[in-house]
Protein backbone atom coordinates (compact mmCIF):
# COMPACT_ATOMS: atom_id res chain seq x y z
CA UNK A 1 0.00 0.00 0.00
CA UNK A 2 0.98 3.62 -0.47
CA UNK A 3 0.67 5.24 2.96
CA UNK A 4 0.66 8.96 3.70
CA UNK A 5 0.17 10.94 6.91
CA UNK A 6 -1.46 14.34 7.27
CA UNK A 7 -1.46 16.40 10.44
CA UNK A 8 -4.53 18.60 10.94
CA UNK A 9 -5.35 18.67 7.18
CA UNK A 10 -6.84 22.04 6.28
CA UNK A 11 -6.12 23.57 9.70
CA UNK A 12 -3.02 25.61 10.57
CA UNK A 13 -3.48 25.65 14.36
CA UNK A 14 -1.56 23.01 16.35
CA UNK A 15 -3.53 23.45 19.58
CA UNK A 16 -5.50 20.29 18.69
CA UNK A 17 -4.39 16.96 17.23
CA UNK A 18 -5.86 15.12 14.27
CA UNK A 19 -3.80 12.66 12.24
CA UNK A 20 -5.10 11.25 8.97
CA UNK A 21 -3.41 8.07 7.75
CA UNK A 22 -4.38 7.23 4.16
CA UNK A 23 -3.43 3.79 2.81
CA UNK A 24 -4.11 3.29 -0.91
CA UNK A 25 -4.25 -0.24 -2.30
CA UNK A 26 -4.78 -1.65 -5.82
CA UNK A 27 -8.58 -1.29 -5.62
CA UNK A 28 -9.36 0.47 -2.37
CA UNK A 29 -8.35 3.07 0.22
CA UNK A 30 -8.22 2.66 4.00
CA UNK A 31 -8.57 5.74 6.20
CA UNK A 32 -7.39 5.91 9.82
CA UNK A 33 -8.25 9.15 11.62
CA UNK A 34 -6.55 9.51 15.01
CA UNK A 35 -7.39 12.39 17.30
CA UNK A 36 -7.09 13.62 20.87
CA UNK A 37 -9.94 16.12 20.53
CA UNK A 38 -12.10 15.05 23.44
CA UNK A 39 -11.40 11.45 24.40
CA UNK A 40 -8.57 10.04 22.24
CA UNK A 41 -9.98 7.90 19.47
CA UNK A 42 -9.37 6.38 16.06
CA UNK A 43 -11.89 6.29 13.23
CA UNK A 44 -11.45 3.48 10.67
CA UNK A 45 -13.11 3.78 7.26
CA UNK A 46 -12.71 1.35 4.34
CA UNK A 47 -13.62 2.49 0.84
CA UNK A 48 -13.69 0.72 -2.52
CA UNK A 49 -12.16 3.68 -4.34
CA UNK A 50 -8.49 4.54 -4.81
CA UNK A 51 -9.35 8.23 -4.88
CA UNK A 52 -11.59 8.59 -1.82
CA UNK A 53 -10.69 11.60 0.33
CA UNK A 54 -11.28 12.84 3.86
CA UNK A 55 -13.09 16.15 4.39
CA UNK A 56 -13.23 18.14 7.64
CA UNK A 57 -15.27 21.18 8.57
CA UNK A 58 -12.98 22.45 11.31
CA UNK A 59 -15.27 25.16 12.61
CA UNK A 60 -18.03 22.63 13.11
CA UNK A 61 -15.65 19.96 14.45
CA UNK A 62 -14.46 22.24 17.24
CA UNK A 63 -17.96 23.43 18.07
CA UNK A 64 -20.24 21.91 20.76
CA UNK A 65 -22.23 20.20 17.96
CA UNK A 66 -19.69 18.47 15.68
CA UNK A 67 -22.11 16.03 13.99
CA UNK A 68 -21.44 15.94 10.25
CA UNK A 69 -18.09 17.72 10.43
CA UNK A 70 -16.14 14.71 9.06
CA UNK A 71 -17.05 12.77 5.92
CA UNK A 72 -15.53 10.73 3.12
CA UNK A 73 -15.98 11.76 -0.51
CA UNK A 74 -17.54 10.13 -2.43
CA UNK A 75 -19.85 8.81 0.31
CA UNK A 76 -20.93 5.92 -1.92
CA UNK A 77 -17.38 4.51 -1.83
CA UNK A 78 -17.56 3.73 1.91
CA UNK A 79 -18.08 0.01 2.55
CA UNK A 80 -17.42 -0.12 6.29
CA UNK A 81 -16.61 2.19 9.19
CA UNK A 82 -15.94 1.75 12.89
CA UNK A 83 -14.25 3.57 15.76
CA UNK A 84 -12.32 2.84 18.93
CA UNK A 85 -12.38 5.34 21.80
CA UNK A 86 -9.88 5.22 24.66
CA UNK A 87 -12.10 6.43 27.45
CA UNK A 88 -10.59 5.99 30.93
CA UNK A 89 -7.72 4.64 32.98
CA UNK A 90 -8.56 3.10 36.35
CA UNK A 91 -6.08 2.59 39.17
CA UNK A 92 -6.76 0.19 42.02
CA UNK A 93 -5.05 -1.90 44.67
CA UNK A 94 -6.12 -4.69 46.99
CA UNK A 95 -6.67 -3.77 50.62
CA UNK A 96 -5.86 -6.12 53.50
CA UNK A 97 -9.45 -7.33 53.37
CA UNK A 98 -8.78 -8.48 49.76
CA UNK A 99 -11.28 -5.92 48.50
CA UNK A 100 -10.27 -3.78 45.56
CA UNK A 101 -9.64 -0.15 46.44
CA UNK A 102 -10.23 2.15 43.47
CA UNK A 103 -8.66 5.58 43.27
CA UNK A 104 -10.25 8.53 41.40
CA UNK A 105 -10.54 7.65 37.70
CA UNK A 106 -8.40 9.26 35.02
CA UNK A 107 -10.91 10.42 32.41
CA UNK A 108 -8.95 10.72 29.18
CA UNK A 109 -11.41 13.24 27.72
CA UNK A 110 -10.14 15.64 30.38
CA UNK A 111 -6.47 15.36 29.47
CA UNK A 112 -4.27 18.05 27.96
CA UNK A 113 -2.33 16.75 24.94
CA UNK A 114 0.95 17.88 23.42
CA UNK A 115 1.11 18.66 19.74
CA UNK A 116 2.06 15.53 17.79
CA UNK A 117 3.65 17.64 15.05
CA UNK A 118 7.14 17.23 16.51
CA UNK A 119 6.75 13.43 16.90
CA UNK A 120 5.34 12.82 13.43
CA UNK A 121 7.74 10.74 11.32
CA UNK A 122 6.62 10.48 7.70
CA UNK A 123 9.37 7.97 6.89
CA UNK A 124 8.81 5.57 9.78
CA UNK A 125 5.05 6.27 9.64
CA UNK A 126 4.85 6.89 13.39
CA UNK A 127 3.41 9.54 15.71
CA UNK A 128 2.85 9.94 19.44
CA UNK A 129 -0.03 11.47 21.40
CA UNK A 130 1.28 12.45 24.85
CA UNK A 131 -0.93 13.90 27.56
CA UNK A 132 -1.41 14.68 31.23
CA UNK A 133 -4.59 15.43 33.23
CA UNK A 134 -5.78 19.01 32.93
CA UNK A 135 -6.13 18.92 36.72
CA UNK A 136 -3.91 16.65 38.81
CA UNK A 137 -4.73 17.02 42.54
CA UNK A 138 -2.59 14.02 43.56
CA UNK A 139 0.44 15.21 41.57
CA UNK A 140 0.85 11.73 40.09
CA UNK A 141 1.66 13.17 36.67
CA UNK A 142 4.16 15.77 37.89
CA UNK A 143 7.03 13.70 36.44
CA UNK A 144 5.09 11.41 34.15
CA UNK A 145 2.76 11.15 31.19
CA UNK A 146 0.35 8.91 29.33
CA UNK A 147 0.83 8.29 25.61
CA UNK A 148 -0.62 6.53 22.59
CA UNK A 149 2.02 5.71 19.98
CA UNK A 150 0.72 5.09 16.48
CA UNK A 151 2.41 3.11 13.69
CA UNK A 152 1.14 2.58 10.13
CA UNK A 153 2.28 -0.17 7.77
CA UNK A 154 2.77 -0.32 4.02
CA UNK A 155 3.28 -4.10 3.82
CA UNK A 156 3.05 -7.30 5.83
CA UNK A 157 5.75 -8.08 8.38
CA UNK A 158 6.57 -8.46 12.04
CA UNK A 159 7.60 -5.88 14.62
CA UNK A 160 11.08 -6.26 16.02
CA UNK A 161 10.53 -5.22 19.68
CA UNK A 162 8.42 -7.42 21.92
CA UNK A 163 5.63 -8.43 21.68
CA UNK A 164 6.70 -8.76 18.01
CA UNK A 165 3.19 -8.47 16.58
CA UNK A 166 2.58 -9.92 13.14
CA UNK A 167 0.93 -7.29 10.93
CA UNK A 168 -0.49 -6.81 7.45
CA UNK A 169 -0.80 -3.82 5.14
CA UNK A 170 -4.44 -3.61 6.25
CA UNK A 171 -3.53 -2.82 9.85
CA UNK A 172 -1.94 -0.26 12.15
CA UNK A 173 -0.49 -0.48 15.66
CA UNK A 174 -1.25 1.50 18.79
CA UNK A 175 0.92 1.35 21.90
CA UNK A 176 -0.45 2.50 25.25
CA UNK A 177 2.32 3.84 27.52
CA UNK A 178 2.41 5.00 31.14
CA UNK A 179 5.81 6.50 31.94
CA UNK A 180 6.89 8.06 35.23
CA UNK A 181 3.35 8.33 36.61
CA UNK A 182 3.45 7.99 40.40
CA UNK A 183 1.11 5.24 41.64
CA UNK A 184 -1.34 6.24 44.36
CA UNK A 185 -0.98 2.91 46.20
CA UNK A 186 1.79 0.53 47.25
CA UNK A 187 0.60 -2.18 44.88
CA UNK A 188 -1.34 -0.25 42.24
CA UNK A 189 -2.62 -1.91 39.11
CA UNK A 190 -4.00 -0.10 36.09
CA UNK A 191 -6.91 -0.76 33.74
CA UNK A 192 -7.43 0.78 30.29
CA UNK A 193 -11.07 1.13 29.25
CA UNK A 194 -11.93 1.18 25.55
CA UNK A 195 -15.23 1.61 23.74
CA UNK A 196 -16.04 0.55 20.18
CA UNK A 197 -18.65 1.95 17.83
CA UNK A 198 -20.19 -0.39 15.25
CA UNK A 199 -22.85 -0.07 12.58
CA UNK A 200 -26.17 -1.91 12.73
CA UNK A 201 -25.79 -5.53 11.64
CA UNK A 202 -22.28 -5.91 13.02
CA UNK A 203 -21.55 -8.22 15.95
CA UNK A 204 -18.40 -8.14 18.06
CA UNK A 205 -16.80 -11.24 19.53
CA UNK A 206 -13.84 -11.61 21.88
CA UNK A 207 -11.70 -14.59 20.94
CA UNK A 208 -8.70 -16.22 22.54
CA UNK A 209 -6.18 -18.31 20.63
CA UNK A 210 -3.51 -20.38 22.36
CA UNK A 211 -0.42 -21.86 20.74
CA UNK A 212 2.53 -23.94 21.90
CA UNK A 213 4.76 -21.71 19.78
CA UNK A 214 6.24 -18.79 21.75
CA UNK A 215 9.17 -18.21 19.39
CA UNK A 216 8.46 -14.49 18.91
CA UNK A 217 6.96 -13.76 22.34
CA UNK A 218 8.75 -15.96 24.90
CA UNK A 219 6.50 -17.45 27.62
CA UNK A 220 3.39 -15.82 26.12
CA UNK A 221 1.09 -18.40 24.53
CA UNK A 222 -2.18 -16.49 24.24
CA UNK A 223 -3.39 -13.99 21.64
CA UNK A 224 -6.72 -12.18 22.04
CA UNK A 225 -8.78 -10.62 19.27
CA UNK A 226 -11.84 -8.42 19.36
CA UNK A 227 -13.41 -9.21 15.99
CA UNK A 228 -16.29 -7.38 14.29
CA UNK A 229 -18.34 -9.69 12.07
CA UNK A 230 -21.25 -9.16 9.72
CA UNK A 231 -24.47 -10.77 10.96
CA UNK A 232 -25.40 -11.70 7.41
CA UNK A 233 -22.44 -13.86 6.39
CA UNK A 234 -20.15 -13.89 9.49
CA UNK A 235 -17.35 -12.32 7.47
CA UNK A 236 -14.69 -10.46 9.48
CA UNK A 237 -14.86 -6.70 9.00
CA UNK A 238 -12.31 -5.38 11.50
CA UNK A 239 -10.26 -6.45 14.49
CA UNK A 240 -8.33 -5.33 17.53
CA UNK A 241 -5.65 -7.89 18.41
CA UNK A 242 -3.10 -8.12 21.22
CA UNK A 243 -0.84 -10.54 23.07
CA UNK A 244 -1.71 -11.32 26.69
CA UNK A 245 1.20 -9.29 28.01
CA UNK A 246 2.48 -5.79 28.70
CA UNK A 247 6.05 -4.73 29.46
CA UNK A 248 7.80 -2.67 32.12
CA UNK A 249 10.76 -1.48 30.04
CA UNK A 250 11.36 0.82 27.08
CA UNK A 251 13.49 -1.97 25.55
CA UNK A 252 11.41 -4.96 26.63
CA UNK A 253 12.86 -8.38 27.35
CA UNK A 254 11.18 -11.60 28.44
CA UNK A 255 11.74 -10.86 32.13
CA UNK A 256 10.00 -7.46 31.74
CA UNK A 257 6.64 -9.06 30.98
CA UNK A 258 3.62 -7.83 32.97
CA UNK A 259 0.46 -9.89 33.27
CA UNK A 260 -2.33 -8.63 31.01
CA UNK A 261 -5.98 -9.68 31.25
CA UNK A 262 -9.19 -8.67 29.51
CA UNK A 263 -12.22 -7.97 31.67
CA UNK A 264 -14.71 -9.16 29.07
CA UNK A 265 -16.78 -7.46 26.38
CA UNK A 266 -20.10 -5.91 27.25
CA UNK A 267 -22.65 -3.50 25.86
CA UNK A 268 -21.89 -0.01 27.14
CA UNK A 269 -24.83 1.09 29.28
CA UNK A 270 -23.27 4.47 29.89
CA UNK A 271 -22.97 7.56 27.76
CA UNK A 272 -19.94 7.51 25.48
CA UNK A 273 -17.48 10.23 26.53
CA UNK A 274 -17.38 13.08 24.10
CA UNK A 275 -15.01 12.30 21.26
CA UNK A 276 -15.33 14.91 18.57
CA UNK A 277 -14.23 12.78 15.63
CA UNK A 278 -16.62 9.92 16.52
CA UNK A 279 -19.63 12.20 16.86
CA UNK A 280 -18.45 14.25 13.88
CA UNK A 281 -18.49 11.18 11.63
CA UNK A 282 -21.30 9.00 13.01
CA UNK A 283 -23.54 11.89 14.10
CA UNK A 284 -25.94 11.86 17.01
CA UNK A 285 -26.86 8.20 16.42
CA UNK A 286 -23.98 6.92 18.55
CA UNK A 287 -25.55 4.64 21.14
CA UNK A 288 -28.84 4.27 19.28
CA UNK A 289 -28.34 3.76 15.55
CA UNK A 290 -24.80 2.55 16.25
CA UNK A 291 -23.82 0.00 18.89
CA UNK A 292 -21.35 0.95 21.61
CA UNK A 293 -19.45 -1.82 23.43
CA UNK A 294 -16.78 -1.61 26.10
CA UNK A 295 -13.81 -3.73 27.15
CA UNK A 296 -11.27 -3.32 29.95
CA UNK A 297 -7.63 -4.39 29.73
CA UNK A 298 -5.93 -4.76 33.12
CA UNK A 299 -2.20 -4.79 33.77
CA UNK A 300 -0.26 -6.09 36.75
CA UNK A 301 0.91 -9.26 38.44
CA UNK A 302 -0.54 -10.85 41.51
CA UNK A 303 1.30 -8.51 43.87
CA UNK A 304 1.03 -5.40 41.68
CA UNK A 305 4.72 -4.63 42.15
CA UNK A 306 5.78 -4.66 38.50
CA UNK A 307 4.85 -1.03 37.81
CA UNK A 308 5.81 0.13 41.31
CA UNK A 309 9.45 -0.78 40.73
CA UNK A 310 10.07 0.67 37.26
CA UNK A 311 7.17 3.10 36.77
CA UNK A 312 6.87 2.13 33.14
CA UNK A 313 4.13 0.24 31.35
CA UNK A 314 3.61 -0.41 27.65
CA UNK A 315 0.91 -2.44 25.93
CA UNK A 316 0.63 -2.90 22.16
CA UNK A 317 -2.37 -3.78 20.02
CA UNK A 318 -2.97 -4.18 16.32
CA UNK A 319 -6.10 -2.80 14.67
CA UNK A 320 -7.25 -3.04 11.09
CA UNK A 321 -9.64 -4.38 8.50
CA UNK A 322 -10.63 -7.92 7.57
CA UNK A 323 -9.21 -11.02 9.22
CA UNK A 324 -6.72 -10.58 12.04
CA UNK A 325 -3.23 -11.97 11.32
CA UNK A 326 -2.63 -15.55 12.45
CA UNK A 327 0.76 -16.83 13.48
CA UNK A 328 1.99 -20.07 11.93
CA UNK A 329 4.98 -22.20 12.77
CA UNK A 330 8.15 -20.82 11.22
CA UNK A 331 10.53 -23.09 9.23
CA UNK A 332 12.89 -23.04 12.22
CA UNK A 333 10.24 -24.32 14.61
CA UNK A 334 9.03 -26.88 12.07
CA UNK A 335 12.61 -28.14 11.67
CA UNK A 336 13.10 -28.40 15.44
CA UNK A 337 9.78 -30.25 15.83
CA UNK A 338 10.66 -32.56 12.95
CA UNK A 339 13.99 -33.44 14.58
CA UNK A 340 12.47 -33.75 18.04
CA UNK A 341 9.63 -35.99 16.87
CA UNK A 342 11.36 -37.67 13.96
CA UNK A 343 14.51 -38.84 15.75
CA UNK A 344 12.70 -41.14 18.22
CA UNK A 345 10.64 -42.59 15.36
CA UNK A 346 13.77 -43.31 13.31
CA UNK A 347 15.50 -44.87 16.33
CA UNK A 348 12.42 -47.01 17.03
CA UNK A 349 12.24 -48.13 13.41
CA UNK A 350 15.98 -48.97 13.24
CA UNK A 351 15.79 -50.78 16.58
CA UNK A 352 12.83 -52.86 15.45
CA UNK A 353 14.63 -53.85 12.23
CA UNK A 354 17.74 -54.85 14.18
CA UNK A 355 15.69 -57.01 16.58
CA UNK A 356 13.93 -58.76 13.70
CA UNK A 357 17.21 -59.29 11.85
CA UNK A 358 18.90 -60.70 14.98
CA UNK A 359 16.03 -63.09 15.68
CA UNK A 360 15.97 -64.33 12.09
CA UNK A 361 19.72 -64.88 12.07
CA UNK A 362 19.60 -66.85 15.33
CA UNK A 363 16.93 -69.18 14.07
CA UNK A 364 18.80 -69.76 10.79
CA UNK A 365 21.75 -71.43 12.66
CA UNK A 366 19.67 -74.55 13.35
CA UNK A 367 19.06 -77.39 10.83
CA UNK A 368 15.55 -78.65 10.46
CA UNK A 369 14.88 -82.02 12.23
CA UNK A 370 13.21 -83.57 9.20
Amino acid sequence: RQVSMQYNPGWANSSVNLLHVRAVGPNDTLHYVWSSIGAPAVLLVATESRSSTLHINWTQLLSPAPAGAIWIDPPSSVVYSTAIVFTKVFEYSEAKTLEELFYPTYDLSGFSWDSINHTLNHTALTAEFTGIPATDPSGSFSNGSLAFRVTAYEASGRDGPLPSLLHTANSSKVEFVLAGVAPRGNSSRFVLEMATVEETGVVQKLRSARSIDDEYTPTIFETLSLVAESQNDSSALSFLQWKATAYSSRTPRRQDSIQCQSRGLQAANWTLPMSSIVHAYFGEGVGSTYTVSAINISFGGEDGKAYQEKRYLSWSALLGFGQSPKDTFSPLVISIMAVALGTPMVMLLVGSCMVLFTQRKRYSDYEPIN
